[in-house]
């Protein structure tokens, strides 16, 4: 079986156990491009979670992504790959619901809210016409529609998969005449293939935070190594638990306490 990982620095293991943001910061990894740290990857919830499948890991995440580039990646791996998706896992972390990516001279460019980002000097009026135009309820509703659609797209190919938030959730409120309602008002019915979609509670950064793990460094959103040892096998019981991977032998099925967690 092959377990196929997509997301942003989450699962990218950012600053799990490198400081180094993707592969080309640091001298030794420069040719390879903006991927995962080798030293991030290989203590990424995602490698420990394929450990305890005991199966390959593929993973397409990349630090600063969008839900944009995540369903891009995902889909471009599928069509590449329709020999191998019949023995395929899919696990699919989501980013914040304002990120975008924008093609620019043969290159994909990653943007987000927080005003920082570096893009070619042809993009920066565009890019600050887009800080300024945030809308969070309008992306909010965006990124909802858009992730069920691919939901709804890998459940036709029969692709086995579980998402789940890294921070934003789709349980929201806004204001709309001069009342606070949910900015969801009508929630799709996922079955066990998200996790808590529509409450804080359940994305990834608040599990952790729950159970005692700290930021790394303090006021970042990444972790060290052992939350993501923590968040592979807390996957591991929701896979076992609703049964999501046909097993063909028994190792896998050993299910984990919470105080084993």
């Amino acid at each position: 079986m092959i377990l196929y990982v997509n997301g942003d620095s989450h699962a990218a293991g950012a600053d799990a156990v490198n400081p180094c943001g993707f592969a080309e910061d640091d001298g030794k990894y420069w040719g390879m491009g903006r991927r995962p740290h080798p030293d991030n990857l290989r203590a990424s919830f995602g490698y420990e979670l394929a450990k305890l499948l005991n199966t390959e890991l593929v993973c397409d995440a990349q630090a600063g992504g969008s839900n944009s580039r995540i369903i891009r990646t995902t889909q471009d791996w599928i069509k590449q790959n329709p020999d191998k998706l019949s023995d395929t896992f899919m696990l699919i972390q989501w980013s914040t619901w304002e990120r975008e990516e924008w093609f620019y001279q043969g290159n994909w460019w990653q943007v987000n809210a927080s005003g920082r980002d570096m893009v070619p000097f042809e993009l920066q009026e565009k890019y600050r016409q887009y800080i300024i135009d945030i809308d969070w309820p309008r992306y909010t509703k965006q990124a909802h529609l858009d992730i069920w659609q691919f939901h709804c797209y890998l459940d036709e190919l029969k692709i086995p998969h579980v998402f789940f938030n890294g921070n934003s959730h789709f349980g929201g409120p806004c204001q709309e005449n001069n009342l606070i309602v949910p900015i969801i008002k009508e929630q799709k019915n996922w079955g066990t293939r998200y996790i808590g979609p529509y409450d804080v509670a359940q994305t990834y950064n608040k599990v952790l935070i729950s159970n005692g793990f700290k930021t790394a460094p303090p006021g970042n959103y990444h972790f060290r190594a052992d939350a993501h040892c923590f968040w592979a096998k807390y996957l591991l019981q929701y896979i076992n638990d609703n049964q999501l991977i046909k097993y063909k032998d028994e190792i896998h099925t050993n299910r984990y306490s919470k105080h084993v967690l």
